[in-house]
């Protein structure tokens, strides 16, 4: 596994200097071998100057939050970070690869949670590259390997957990968003880390039932809900009872047998749970009539 090594390169305003000076030191040479006529110092003095050209084509740019990896003949010689203007070796062969936070959305996946489900899902993952030794020689394409790792760890994830909770304290997708966006994070890490590429931040942009079971599912969630509803009614309602009972038994006002106790339980509780508001009766006779 090749590891990222950074490079120093000298600055490429002093080497313009340098080559500039030596550039007319070259034409001079040239100019006086001309005059006296010297074949020998006039050659000399044209491979001096092609020199300078070829030493001219090491300089290149480095801009900020941007890496140059540097190769001769193949072999890896480095990382360039420095921004500015730089000069290598000219025979230096120079790549250029962003180390900027990038993000990608991977497209909506259709895949069964594990419940059997079909959902659709899918994410945002924030990423940057921080070793670009591995970014360059460890994969082929290292953009689309992020694209086809995130996307294959947004799937695996799906049919780990289901889509809602069936009990308390359930993992689900869509009820522990952070739980499931730190296990995205921490599964998409380690798929990229062999790439030399950091997961910033990773998290489902859309989650939602496949359209051909959407219809029913809704009509369970609804149904679930007013279930859950119907409970908190039933509990309060049986606490509102309760505490009439308790009142009437200690004010001593009234005296209810069993029977009258249970009939005054039920009308309550008629009139508390009952999805519409109830048609008081009035009894103008005794209690017992």
């Amino acid at each position: 596994m090749i590891r990222e090594s950074e490079r120093q390169a000298p600055s490429g305003l002093g080497a313009i200097v340098v080559l500039l000076v030596v550039f007319a030191l070259c034409a001079y040479a040239f100019r006086e071998a001309v005059r006296w006529e010297s074949v020998a110092a006039g050659i000399a003095a044209v491979l001096c100057a092609l020199a300078v050209v070829v030493a001219a084509c090491g300089l290149f740019v480095v801009n900020p939050n941007e890496g140059r990896v540097v190769q001769l003949f193949g072999a890896y010689r480095g990382t360039v970070r420095d921004p500015g203007l730089r000069w290598a070796n000219p025979f230096f062969t120079k790549k250029r690869i962003s180390l900027r936070v990038r993000n990608f959305e991977s497209a909506r996946l259709k895949v069964n949670d594990t419940d059997g489900n079909p959902i659709e899902i899918a994410a945002v993952i924030v990423w940057k590259v921080v070793d670009t030794a591995e970014a360059i020689f460890e994969v082929d394409d290292y953009e689309n390997y992020v694209k086809v790792q995130s996307e294959a760890a947004v799937r695996n994830l799906a049919t780990r957990y289901p889509y809602d909770a069936h009990e308390e304290h359930m993992v689900s997708l869509r009820g522990s968003t952070a739980e499931v966006a730190k296990e995205l994070k921490h599964e998409i890490h380690e798929r990229l880390a062999k790439a030399g590429v950091e997961v910033i931040e990773a998290r489902l942009s859309h989650l939602a039932y496949a359209s051909e079971i959407a219809a029913a599912m809704l009509r369970r969630q609804q149904a679930g809900a007013i279930i859950a509803a119907r409970q908190k009614i039933v509990e309060g309602a049986v606490g509102m009872v309760d505490m009439a009972l308790d009142l009437l038994a200690k004010s001593q006002r009234v005296h209810l047998d069993e029977e009258r106790k249970a009939a005054m339980v039920s009308n309550l509780l008629v009139v508390l749970c009952a999805d519409r508001e109830a048609q008081p009766v009035v009894n103008t006779g005794t209690l017992y009539q």
